[in-house]
C-alpha cells in the first residue's frame, strides 16, 4: 500500500506551471479526466481554483509536469478534506476586502493573475481568483 503524504499548498508556492520539455504524459484522457474533475470540486473547494485553472491550460498537451501538479492538489485535498466554509454568527460587522494581484506572472503568455476575498465579520462573503 503505498502512503500519500499531505501537502500544505495545492501548487509550489515558488514556481509557475508551465509549458515542459518533458515527455508527455501516458493516458491524456485520464489527464483531462482528472483535470475536469477538479474543475468540478471548484464548486466547493475554492482554494484549489488557481491551481485547477493552470493545469487546465495544458489539456490539449499534458505532460508528465502538469501530472505531477494535478497529483499534488490530489494530495493537498487529501490532507484538508475535513476543511470547510463555516458561516457562523459574529459580533463584528466589518466588511474587510483583501486582494492581490500577479502582473505579466505566467512565463509562457505573461497574462496577470488575481484575486480578492470580501469577509463580513468572520464570514466569507465573496471571493474570485483570475
Amino acid at each position: 500500500m503505498r502512503v500519500v503524504i499531505p501537502v500544505s499548498t495545492p501548487v509550489e508556492t515558488n514556481g509557475k506551471i508551465s509549458k515542459s520539455l518533458d515527455k508527455p504524459v501516458a493516458n491524456p484522457t485520464k489527464y483531462r479526466s482528472l483535470a475536469g474533475a477538479l474543475q468540478y470540486l471548484t464548486f466547493t473547494i475554492p482554494d484549489i481554483t488557481y491551481a485547477v485553472q493552470q493545469v487546465c491550460l495544458h489539456m490539449h498537451d499534458p505532460r508528465e509536469t502538469h501530472m505531477n501538479v494535478i497529483k499534488r492538489i490530489l494530495h493537498y485535498i487529501q490532507g484538508t478534506a475535513s476543511f470547510g466554509l463555516h458561516i457562523s454568527k459574529s459580533t463584528s460587522h466589518n466588511l474587510v476586502a483583501y486582494t492581490d494581484a500577479d502582473w505579466g506572472g505566467c512565463p509562457d503568455s505573461r497574462r496577470s493573475t488575481s484575486g480578492y476575498c470580501i469577509y463580513l465579520g468572520d464570514n466569507l462573503l465573496s471571493w474570485s481568483s483570475k
